[in-house]
């Protein structure tokens, strides 16, 4: 399988304070990767190098093979790489129809050509239609995003980086400020769109049932370093990923699956 992100010696420091150290990572196309360790480990500086919003203070990162380490927001999101955030960044007094319709700029705005083979009933309109349908939010399609539940924000977030047509999708903690209710079925409609658009996927959770479901890979950070990578087995049951991140060592592998940070 191509690689189709990779990062090389990606350092970030505030101050004296390290963010980031020495990470080494390859991202193979149509992955799904879990992002997990306490608040502070590096998870979203990580995230935040990726998609532009922090430039690291060394290392380089590359995207199907082209450096872009020093591009923009907007420049990376514009090559294909997208993201949700923690807190979903919505246009508040716009409708749900609307902010999906501004993901639709982006595309036009960056001169990228409007792919009919990536949506099927063939026009911007339709595909905004689309995505209202696979993230069940026709029923709120007129009503502004300010007044969205907590789950629907998550949902309208996610979608609208979806619509935008990327091959690699950032989610920080998709999960967060949703219900337990509801996680799975938020996550099983962010999967199956995803494997309908062959998007590579990277998120950020601290959840372990969420991580243990739906990963095919896992990423352990701790003090902005890498502990553990691999599958998601073999790395919950790693002893520095029990002892630094999950905090099960003396209570046994099950409690990851409750421990939150």
């Amino acid at each position: 399988m191509a690689i189709v992100l990779e990062a090389r010696g990606l350092n970030k420091s505030f101050g004296a304070v390290s963010a980031a150290s020495n990470i080494n990572v390859a991202v193979e196309q149509d992955a799904v990767v879990g992002l997990i360790g306490s608040n502070g480990a590096g998870k979203t500086t990580f995230i935040n190098m990726v998609t532009g919003y922090l430039k690291p203070s060394s290392g380089t990162i590359t995207f199907g093979g082209r450096d872009i380490t020093s591009l923009s927001p907007r420049e990376v999101t514009r090559l294909g790489i997208c993201r949700s955030f923690q807190i979903p960044q919505l246009f508040n007094t716009l409708s749900v129809y609307d902010n999906l319709l501004v993901g639709v700029g982006i595309v036009v705005s960056g001169g990228k050509e409007w792919s009919r083979a990536s949506h099927h009933a063939g026009t911007p309109a339709h595909a905004v239609d689309g995505m209202l349908e696979r993230f069940k939010l026709t029923d709120y399609r007129d009503k502004l995003a300010g007044v969205l539940p907590e789950g629907i924000r998550k949902l309208l977030d996610i979608a609208m980086a979806m619509v935008v047509q990327p091959r690699i999708l950032l989610l920080d903690e998709p999960t967060s400020g949703v219900s337990a209710d509801e996680k799975f079925g938020l996550m099983d409609m962010v999967m199956e769109a995803v494997r309908t658009q062959k998007v590579t996927v990277l998120f950020v959770e601290h959840d372990m049932d969420i991580i243990k479901r739906y990963t095919q890979r896992v990423l352990a950070f701790y003090e902005g370093r890498i502990i553990a990578d691999g599958l998601p087995a073999v790395v919950l049951g790693d002893t520095e990923v029990r002892k630094y991140v999950t905090g099960d060592t003396l209570h046994g592998a099950a409690g990851a699956a409750h421990v939150a940070y």
